[in-house]
């Protein structure tokens, strides 16, 4: 589309992850099979903490609200980048690039915060364990969550206008799988300070903060977990931590690299989307189950349960 003596980009190219056909093949079956177990990792823990009322509690309501960002998270990028991958079609029109990333840095940002919620509550469970259910109330809680989704909101918004706004005149080539800031800050035809600069603001000092925050928060809630005298008690608080701190290293470090350095292509710029967009979202609900006893037997009566109805329908 023309505009004055200009040539407005009314679509990308997306150069994926390899011009070799054979890779794309590999890339194809590799991205569906953790795609398909993403979304049955997560619905299995979103189903079980719903139907047993035993995991009714904050932290399974806050973890089945991650399990929901991380499907939708996954689900952004990843039916895009399978399209590529087997059919090789390459083209994304100017809306559904933009739309693509305002939705990645709402989704992004919400799961910022909602692990920093989740930290905040396992704050206060070790460390004001007598005030949990009075400061972690049903109405409590859902405000939390929805606050989450309202940072992400005002995250995405700042973030994804100003690339908006740019103009793009040509080339229209992005060595990506996904629209993203860094990538489209190269193609534009003007000066992408500002928006290099809020999104350096927003999005690498939005990880930083919240890395250090939850940083702070641990040093409080390990120093607290080793005054309980119980060995049971500290290993059961010890491990609930460390599978919160492991998401958190997988969400944050990548985050924080691929924001925080300038608009300039990198060779990990391209493993470190498919870590915080594909392998993050696969591997939360496999880091939860495996260290929390309490949903692996929910997980395993429901199962039970399950197998049972579909054998007297059969009957």
């Amino acid at each position: 589309m023309a505009v004055g003596n200009e040539t407005r980009v009314t679509e990308f190219i997306l150069l994926g992850l390899s011009s070799n056909p054979d890779l794309q093949i590999i890339f194809f079956v590799m991205f569906l099979s953790m795609y398909l177990l993403t979304i049955a990792g997560n619905l299995l823990i979103m189903i079980t903490i719903y139907v047993d009322p035993q995991l009714h509690t904050p932290m399974y309501f806050f973890l089945s609200n991650l399990s929901f960002i991380d499907l939708s998270f996954a689900t952004v990028t990843i039916p895009r980048a399978l399209v590529l991958f087997l059919m090789q079609i390459r083209t994304i029109s100017f809306r559904d690039c933009m739309t693509q990333l305002f939705f990645l840095h709402v989704i992004g940002g919400a799961e910022c915060f909602h692990l920093i919620l989740m930290a905040y509550d396992r704050y206060v469970a070790i460390c004001k364990p007598l005030r949990y259910t009075t400061i972690m109330s049903k109405r409590a809680c859902l405000l939390l969550v929805l606050s989450t989704w309202a940072g992400g909101l005002f995250h995405a918004f700042p973030q994804s206008l100003p690339i908006i706004l740019l103009p793009f005149c040509g080339p229209n080539v992005i060595d990506h799988f996904l629209c993203d800031v860094p990538t489209l800050s190269l193609l534009a035809c003007s000066n992408t300070f500002i928006s290099e600069s809020v999104d350096m603001a927003n999005s690498g000092l939005l990880a930083i903060f919240g890395f250090s925050l939850l940083v702070v928060s641990y040093v409080y809630i390990i120093s607290t977990i080793l005054k309980i005298h119980s060995a049971e008690g500290r290993r059961k608080a010890f491990s609930t931590c460390a599978s919160h701190l492991l998401v958190v290293s997988f969400f944050f470090g990548p985050i924080a690299f691929v924001y925080l350095k300038p608009s300039v292509s990198f060779a990990a710029d391209k493993p470190l989307a498919v870590f915080y967009s594909l392998v993050t979202p696969f591997l939360n609900p496999i880091i939860y189950t495996l260290r929390n006893e309490k949903a692996r037997k929910a997980m395993k009566k429901l199962g039970g349960r399950t197998i049972s109805v579909f054998r007297t329908r059969i009957n």
